[in-house]
């Protein structure tokens, strides 16, 4: 949720810190700001709406600066409006962005307006300027109000400070919501993501829970709200500046939906070999631990919870253990019964999704045998915080709706469900066969993604109406929820999944000539039971659209259906190849509709807040 970008230069940094908005954008973009020291005064530009607003405001206004603060906002508290963008200020000597929710606000907010601070705004964040106000105004230095104010505030944020009278200085802080910090040449930045900065550097220091940092144009200070001094490790990042880009797409989501055949040869190369998965993959003592395990617990957030539903079908049949999938906001408010030797898996696209990380760290209080993370950002904190790490190696996701960060969290899981298996005892034959799978299934995807001219005509039966049913039987279910999601978050088509055999108790009731429904038919041993749930949509005058395996005889056009044939599959890539012609088909629906298919609204990318 939102993004934060920060500088302090020796050079105007007002394009750098707009760049840095539009990177971020993915996480939040109903309203966009920015804070700017200029000749000793704070000037304060926002707008209602995405960054290209507010860049409109500055190019009219024509203000430079070398040190500043921008936001581009997620709305948490307050709707969308000028009045409630960041930065929020003080008083015209502070200004404030924050990403997080401070859940103490309303306590804090009479206090402040006892001492006669009056609010603009429906924030939350706008407490935290007045709080700063109310520190310097006693004569504390900047850093030591933000180290006061932190003790203050209950919740979760990230903040950045500028100060009108503490030239080409900033000061930062976390607790719950990530930020980094790049270092330059005389120069320094923070940002709530490396994708804001690449282009300006490549060397980051990434801040832990509660620490401080006060950065200036020659350097920085790490403290906590004690005021000691911590130090943390400068990393390399690997990602290139142009891996943001969008290039010829139209959009970056139809660019992520055909970069999966790459990304997940990208997450099997190295792990695989032999027909065999490769040792130690998960980290450091994963081979004696994995032995160990009778149970696993997943817990994750929306596609990624659909991801961890695919996977126990696969580790309950293979590695013949028993698999709980939870979603983490109902987790992680529940007390759990924790059975012995269970390994505790977290699946998150971006590592920092509160209520996924939350989960994880009340996990480390419930005796669970381990911690696995199952990620694409290797410098988040859900990656840092667990004892053993596979990254998807998806590479940036900047479309909202996730596509290729779910068929690599698959791929990821495949491999622990192989692993798993080949420690409980499967024949080597079996998974040499299942290993084969994952070798072919990049070369597989690349031919399902063939289909796209024919999944666009398909769409336009789709256009106008206003809800769709999908079905799915076994593996295939978790696919099922998983395209309707992908369909009502970027055309807002109502979308719901089931189980096919679930029809007939409730679900048929809805069907009829205006409720599209959407089948997935891998050819296995549940197509039976598929194919007489079809008929009894077809006997209630209902439209049924299949995708299908190019072994399953199916025929449907007589009834004013479809059948999409894919190339022959597997039972391990079956859902995965699957996948893609759903989320082809929401894609192509979404821009006939004329839908913001990157930035649907109302959501966020990196849901950072509870």
């Amino acid at each position: 949720m939102c993004g934060i970008v920060g500088a302090a230069a020796n050079r105007d940094v007002v394009p750098l810190l707009l760049h840095g908005l539009k990177a971020l954008e993915y996480r939040g973009y109903d309203s966009a700001g920015l804070s700017l020291q200029v000749d000793g005064d704070l000037v304060r530009l926002r707008a209602l709406g995405k960054v290209r607003d507010l860049e409109k405001i500055q190019q009219s206004s024509g203000v430079t600066s070398a040190c500043g603060i921008g936001h581009t906002r997620w709305a948490t508290h307050g709707a969308p409006s000028t009045e409630n963008a960041h930065p929020h200020t003080s008083r015209d000597r502070v200004s404030v962005v924050h990403n997080g929710i401070i859940e103490n606000h309303e306590a804090l907010r009479h206090e402040l307006q006892a001492l006669g601070y009056s609010f603009s705004s429906e924030t939350d964040t706008e407490v935290i300027a007045h709080l700063l106000h109310s520190y310097l105004d006693v004569g504390m230095d900047l850093l030591a109000a933000v180290q006061r104010a932190t003790k203050r505030m209950d919740g979760a944020y990230a903040i950045a400070v500028l100060q009108q009278d503490a030239p080409k200085r900033v000061i930062g802080a976390r607790r719950g919501s990530p930020l980094v910090i790049g270092i330059g040449k005389d120069e320094h930045f923070l940002a709530s993501d490396v994708q804001a900065l690449i282009a300006e550097t490549n060397q980051f220091v990434f801040l832990e829970e509660g620490d401080i940092v006060d950065l200036r144009c020659a350097g920085f200070r790490i403290t906590n709200a004690e005021d000691a001094t911590l130090s943390r490790p400068v990393k390399t990042s690997s990602l290139r500046a142009d891996a943001v880009q969008r290039g010829e797409y139209r959009h970056y989501m139809l660019k992520e939906i055909h970069e999966q055949p790459q990304s997940v040869a990208d997450t099997l190369e190295g792990r695989i070999a032999g027909g065999k998965v490769l040792p130690g993959i998960f980290g450091a003592g994963s081979q004696e631990l994995l032995v160990k395990i009778e149970r696993l617990q997943i817990v994750a957030c929306g596609t990624s919870y659909h991801a961890g539903l695919v996977a126990r079908y696969w580790i309950e049949q293979w590695a013949r253990l028993p698999v709980s999938v939870e979603i983490a906001s109902e987790y992680r408010y529940r007390d759990p019964v924790v059975v012995s030797n269970t390994l505790y898996v977290s699946i998150s696209q971006s590592g920092e999704t509160m209520d996924t990380l939350s989960a994880l760290r009340m996990s480390k209080q419930l005796g669970f045998l381990s911690t696995l993370a199952i990620c694409n950002v290797p410098e988040s904190s859900m990656v840092r915080e667990s004892e053993l790490v596979l990254m998807t190696r998806a590479g940036p996701e900047i479309g909202v709706a996730s596509t290729k960060a779910f068929t690599t969290q698959l791929a990821a899981l495949a491999l622990l469900a192989l692993e798993l298996a080949r420690v409980r005892g499967m024949a080597p034959e079996r998974l040499r066969e299942l290993v084969r799978t994952l070798e072919h299934l990049p070369a597989e995807l690349s031919a399902v993604l063939a289909l796209d001219a024919q999944i666009h005509a398909l769409a336009e039966r789709f256009v106008q109406k206003q809800h769709a049913l999908f079905l799915g039987r076994g593996v295939q279910y978790p696919i099922a929820l998983e395209g309707a999601l992908k369909l009502k978050e970027i055309s807002y088509i109502h979308a719901e999944a089931y189980p096919a055999g679930e029809l007939k108790h409730g679900p048929l009731a809805l069907v009829d000539k205006d409720m599209p429904v959407i089948a997935v038919a891998p050819n296995d041993q549940l197509l039976e039971k598929l194919k007489s749930n079809i008929a009894e949509v077809r006997a209630r005058g209902g439209q049924m659209f299949v995708f299908a395996d190019a072994k399953v005889d199916l025929q449907l056009e007589a009834s004013g259906g479809e059948v999409i044939r894919l190339p022959a599959m597997g039972e391990l890539s079956a859902p995965i190849l699957m996948t893609l012609p759903l989320q082809l088909l929401a894609y192509h629906v979404a821009v006939l509709r004329g839908t913001d298919v990157d930035q649907p609204r109302n959501l966020a990318k990196s849901v950072t807040v509870e």
